[in-house]
């Protein structure tokens, strides 16, 4: 390489990296990235905050793993462990959680709108506050969540109850 290619790759990668940084500390944030973590053992990973859409959780083991105020739009968490995981104030918005396990899951104010959740065990869950607008259960887990149902989530200004259909 010449000594001006060098020059003109060092102007532009200094040029990138000033992009870079000018639009981090603006508070831009790039696009999320769908990631696959499928099969992949993950107990008491931290994934709190973190934009996660269309992300795939297929058969995973997250175990006491983290997605507080994550956003969870359309992400796969077929057939995972979530047991005793920590979702509270998550957006779930279209997720995937067919065969999931969700045992001891705290779903404190999580936004469940539109998931596909059939075949999913919710058994000590905590759900004061979720929102389960328009999900896909079987009878017999939407009436075991029905008894400890309370709430209404502070987003969707929805009452758990009424999002459960619970009578």
């Amino acid at each position: 390489m010449n000594t001006q290619n060098r020059s003109w790759t060092s102007i532009l990668s200094l040029l990138l990296l000033a992009i870079i940084t000018i639009t981090t500390l603006l508070g831009f944030v790039p696009a999320a990235v769908a990631l696959e973590y499928n099969k992949e053992i993950l107990t008491s990973a931290d994934f709190s905050g973190r934009d996660l859409r269309d992300s795939s959780f297929t058969k995973a083991n997250l175990r006491y793993s983290n997605f507080s105020n994550s956003n969870l739009t359309g992400v796969s968490f077929f057939a995972a462990n979530l047991e005793s995981a920590n979702l509270q104030e998550a957006n779930l918005t279209n997720t995937t959680l067919d065969s999931a396990r969700l045992i001891k899951t705290n779903l404190t104010n999580a936004i469940l709108e539109g998931a596909f959740a059939a075949n999913a065990k919710f058994d000590g869950a905590i759900i004061d506050g979720a929102d389960f607008t328009d999900v896909l259960l079987r009878r017999d887990e939407q009436n075991k969540l029905c008894k400890v149902a309370k709430g209404t989530n502070p987003t969707t200004g929805r009452q758990t109850r009424d999002t459960l259909y619970c009578s």
